[in-house]
């Protein structure tokens, strides 16, 4: 049934008695957090947990209760990992949204949150496979299908490493200037296979957007925008 071993065994049990809840990026929307938790399916959220939303330490507070109590996890997405690189002491670009969520955490009552979120954080699998279903933040890599993700992904880059979190990129820019990125990954997914991903706002009618790839496989994508001016969107899974 399930082929990814990271998963304790009581996750899976309760995978298996209430079913799952896939929830795409958050960016510090915690008021659209709070309603997509309320259930007691085991959640599965797909990275960018934080910045540019009202309260990203409130989303960081709820995924670590979330996980310490065994009902929820999340995969690692790009923003995830520049606040925990950050949090490390690494050097890099400090924009606004990633000052606001440091500011943030540095403001919580929960006065050990900036250790806590980096352990959660470096601890994040990139991906997360249960049987035919893949779950990723930035888009589909083969590798992901034979082997485990990196041990921490805030570690050296690799090829699946970088897709998983920054997708398949061209080497322009958009006019927003943001990366121009292309989907040929879908046409990599094989068929039985369904990727539920985050990190690109494609849909354009405000419910998730379903693509089949070549080979027959499925991408189905998750972010609707929260935090950005848009909604958060989930999907409740029952068969696996």
């Amino acid at each position: 049934m399930f082929s990814e071993p990271r998963l304790a065994e009581s996750v899976l049990s309760r995978i298996r008695k209430y079913g799952l809840r896939v929830v795409g990026d958050v960016h510090g929307d915690l008021n659209a957090f709070r309603h997509a938790i309320a259930t007691k399916r085991f959640i599965i959220q797909l990275g960018d947990l934080v910045d540019h939303g009202p309260d990203s330490a409130g989303v960081l507070e709820t995924m670590l209760d979330l996980q310490e109590t065994e009902r929820g996890m999340f995969v690692l997405g790009n923003h995830d990992r520049k606040l925990g690189r950050a949090l490390e002491g690494r050097r890099l670009r400090r924009d606004l949204p990633l000052e606001t969520t440091l500011q943030q955490i540095q403001a919580s009552l929960m006065e050990d949150l900036a250790q806590r979120t980096y352990h959660a954080v470096a601890t994040a699998p990139a991906w997360q496979r249960l049987g035919n279903l893949l779950f990723v933040h930035g888009g589909f890599h083969t590798a992901m299908l034979s082997g485990p993700p990196p041990e921490t992904g805030l570690a050296d880059m690799s090829a699946p490493l970088s897709r998983a979190l920054f997708g398949e990129t061209t080497s322009r820019l958009q006019p927003d200037g943001y990366p121009e990125r292309r989907l040929s990954w879908i046409n990599r997914i094989p068929e039985g296979i369904t990727v539920y991903v985050g990190h690109d706002r494609r849909s354009l009618d405000g419910r998730p957007l379903y693509k089949t790839g070549r080979l027959g496989g499925k991408a189905i994508f998750m972010d609707l925008g929260a935090g950005k001016g848009g909604h958060l969107a989930w999907i409740d899974l029952n068969d696996f």
